[in-house]
């Protein structure tokens, strides 16, 4: 089957901002159809080295056809939380550069049997790696009205969330979910058709953020990747909602920061030092160019910290 891989988003500010030295190591921890990594590669001297991470066998089978041609790649199928372990194993550590593009990728979201997408029916899916066993249609039979509320209001921060769910509920003691248009019928029954897309993006985002516990893996694979840079990587992340920025940032914050003492001690006594700057205050977004040709660029938000502490090991 083939997949209409788009554009990489911030493409051009990621090698600028990313690529510190042409002949490290880079991570790409969200390979998707190696857009990014494709870029890095270029930009690379010869003894450069690039590592590809996905949970998708798609998109891992479809990169490493694409990127065939740079010799010194090294990809392996798994969640970007596994960076340390993947890196141990294939022995390349520590690194120059960590780049993650979070959220689900548009190929995706244009493979209906994927069920990422409210546009099209298709199944209630969602996994990211296929290999894992609950899906989305586990989450809505499964799952407590209690527990689809917390997923919709905390991971899709939706105003209806308590209506959502006990519609869920109700929809399922007669016969069980399994397709995405009955979830859009669900949706649609609640909120009607004025705001319907914006709470159906906000349901499916919650829903898939639960199945491949998303924000989760985002924190853990954080540190983890942290620990695998040298002194002097970069790790950039590139977030599309405020949920997932927010991780980011709040890191990122969590690393610059140095004595963490009470401001009433005359003296620091925590021995806390900073570990990262932060290379650009503020997040680089996309122009106005690039959204017009690519819509996913729209809320992009690119944060970069650099490492100012040695490698442990």
């Amino acid at each position: 089957m083939g997949y209409g891989f788009h554009e990489p988003v911030l493409g051009r500010e990621v090698v600028e901002y990313l690529v510190i030295d042409r002949r490290g190591k880079y991570v790409d921890c969200t390979l998707g159809g190696g857009g990014h990594s494709q870029l890095i590669l270029e930009f690379l001297e010869n003894d450069g080295f690039l590592i590809g991470l996905d949970a998708d066998t798609e998109a891992i089978q479809y990169a490493s056809q694409r990127l065939q041609r740079f010799p010194n790649t090294h990809f392996r199928q798994t969640f970007y939380d596994q960076i340390d372990v993947a890196l141990y194993e294939a022995d390349k550590y520590p690194v120059q550069g960590i780049l993650f593009d979070l959220g689900v990728s548009s190929w995706q979201i244009d493979v209906d049997e994927r069920g990422f997408s409210y546009q099209n029916d298709g199944p209630l899916d969602m996994r990211m790696d296929q290999r894992q066993s609950q899906n989305a249609a586990d989450v809505l039979n499964n799952y407590t009205q209690d527990q689809l509320e917390h997923i919709f209001r905390e991971f899709g921060e939706e105003r209806h969330w308590r209506a959502i769910a006990r519609e869920v509920v109700r929809t399922r003691s007669s016969q069980s979910l399994k397709n995405t248009k009955e979830l859009v019928k669900i949706v649609r029954s609640v909120i009607g058709e004025r705001h319907l897309n914006k709470s159906l993006a906000r349901i499916f985002q919650a829903i898939r953020i639960e199945v491949n516990r998303e924000l989760e893996r985002l924190e853990a694979a954080l540190e983890s990747s942290f620990q695998m840079l040298d002194k002097g990587g970069r790790l950039a992340v590139i977030s599309y909602h405020s949920l997932e920025d927010r991780i980011v940032k709040n890191f990122f914050k969590e690393k610059e920061r140095d004595c963490i003492c009470p401001p009433e001690f005359p003296t620091c006594v925590c021995d806390k030092v900073s570990e990262m700057r932060l290379v650009t205050r503020k997040p680089v977004t996309a122009s106005a160019e690039e959204v017009k040709n690519n819509q996913r660029a729209r809320s992009a938000k690119l944060r970069i910290a650099e490492k100012t502490i040695a490698f442990k090991g």
